[in-house]
């Protein structure tokens, strides 16, 4: 009897201890350009864009 109490207590951790997380796109966090034009009230979302900016 006190067999089955384990693997009962022991089956019901293990369902609940299972986590979900979400993952991003991989930007880690960053935002898309034509969202950061938005956010900044800006006519065009070439600055914000990687591709676009130029090297120094």
């Amino acid at each position: 009897m006190k067999h089955i109490y384990l693997m009962v207590a022991l089956s019901a951790m293990l369902l609940t201890s299972a986590c979900y997380s979400a993952r991003t796109a991989g930007n880690s966090g960053k935002v898309p350009p034509g969202q950061a034009k938005k956010g900044t009230g800006s006519k065009s979302a070439k600055p914000f864009a990687p591709g676009q900016q130029k090297r120094n």
